[in-house]
């Protein structure tokens, strides 16, 4: 899993479902500030590990509960930016967002999450993700004021992917994922140079790499189409796995065959309904994946983002995850 929803002591809820995911930075968004919202923040990870471990979840992330959004911690703490002066751009339902404004020369000044990895590193023994905003999402979530080229551009995003991807990985992450989301929207534009955005940010990266396409949080996004406009292209990706959702958009499982060499990271978590699913829900989501591809390739996971949801409902269908997972594992021993 991904986001995880983060404690009203921690963030001012209203804040946080009252705006549209942040593209820049939101920092009012924080009840704490200075190193207290460091100490906070350490504390509010402690409790998601523990909800995840409890609920029998065998890959772990932080939950996510440092950022603001998926994608406003890492695309602001770049070189080339003027913070001061943002610019602004058409988001993927639309409409007009305030993004990052390139200024100058992409480029990373320090790794952005090593600190974080290394304390989820510490907190359990469990295998261990981390997800950074990918080139070509970012590319569609800023306004250009000095390049002039795309290429030029996704390029340089990449660059600074990668070698954010490699501390990560130093610092002990299991697996580290690109959040692409854009590539489904924009997929004409992908076509062009979404593969090769890709390659480039997880070239020479040691270990499982992921990429993430997505229809965007459930709590935004409602109405989800029930099949993706850019999926069998990334079978030319180097990436080892592709997540996608299934459960909320009714996907037919019959585009797991579009991805004969990659794992799947399958969505079998509807959150756009709170809803607990049961055990035998997931079970059979899981079942109906199986008829279109062997188990060594299927991770099991929530569509999107937890982040939205209730905590108390997260929970439970993480358990109900964990627990389909478990009754199919029965079947096939």
């Amino acid at each position: 899993m991904g986001s995880y929803p983060q404690p009203p002591w921690l963030v001012d809820k209203e804040q946080l479902l009252g705006n549209a995911p942040p593209r820049v930075r939101m920092r009012d968004v924080w009840r704490f500030k200075g190193d207290d919202l460091e100490v906070a923040q350490d504390d509010a990870v402690r409790l998601a590990v523990r909800d995840m471990e409890m609920a029998g979840v065998d890959i772990l992330t932080d939950g996510e509960v440092r950022r603001e959004s998926y994608f406003n911690q890492f695309a602001n703490a770049l070189e080339g930016l003027d913070l001061d002066h943002p610019g602004e751009a058409t988001n993927r339902i639309g409409k007009t967002s305030t993004v990052p404004r390139v200024t100058g020369p992409i480029k990373r000044k320090e790794s952005v999450f090593a600190r974080d990895v290394a304390f989820l590193r510490a907190e359990t023994d469990r295998p261990i993700k981390v997800t950074v905003p990918g080139p070509f999402t970012m590319t569609r979530l800023v306004q250009d004021d000095y390049y002039g080229d795309e290429d030029a551009l996704i390029e340089a995003y990449a660059d600074a992917v990668n070698t954010e991807l490699i501390d990560l990985k130093a610092a002990g992450a299991d697996i580290v994922q690109l959040d692409e989301p854009y590539l489904q929207s924009n997929a004409d534009e992908a076509a062009k140079n979404g593969i090769s955005a890709i390659n480039r940010a997880l070239r020479d990266i040691p270990g499982t790499t992921a990429v993430h396409l997505c229809f965007g949080y459930a709590y935004v996004v409602k109405d989800k189409p029930s099949g993706y406009s850019f999926l069998g292209e990334l079978e030319g990706s180097i990436a080892d796995q592709i997540s996608i959702e299934a459960a909320q958009p009714g996907l037919d499982p019959k585009v797991l065959t579009a991805l004969p060499s990659k794992t799947v990271i399958y969505g079998v978590l509807d959150l756009g309904d709170e809803t607990v699913e049961t055990a035998d829900m997931v079970a059979n989501r899981i079942r109906a994946a199986l008829d279109h591809m062997p188990p060594e390739r299927l991770v099991l996971a929530p569509d999107c983002g937890m982040k939205y949801q209730p905590r108390q409902i997260a929970l439970g269908k993480l358990k109900a995850l964990a627990e389909g997972a478990q009754i199919v594992r029965n079947e096939l021993t």
